[in-house]
């Protein structure tokens, strides 16, 4: 796997991020066929890489009530 480089990219909070500064994460548009997502709290730690067509699917699982949990 190859190394990407995520030092100049563009964040964003998630729209269902509270104002308390809990439960946020951040994601990235930068790549088309990609999406970083990291934890706003730690911006200088780990962000997981998913595939768009991948994160895609998760987020509409979420949004469906799919997840157990959810």
């Amino acid at each position: 796997m190859r190394a990407i480089d995520l030092s100049a990219i563009t964040w964003r909070k998630s729209s269902y991020s509270n104002q308390d500064g809990g439960q946020c994460i951040e994601v990235s548009d930068d790549f088309p066929a990609l999406v970083p997502v990291r934890d706003s709290k730690d911006p200088h730690g780990p962000a997981l890489i998913f595939e768009a067509s991948a994160w895609s699917a998760f987020v509409s699982a979420v949004q469906d009530g799919q997840l157990p949990g959810a």
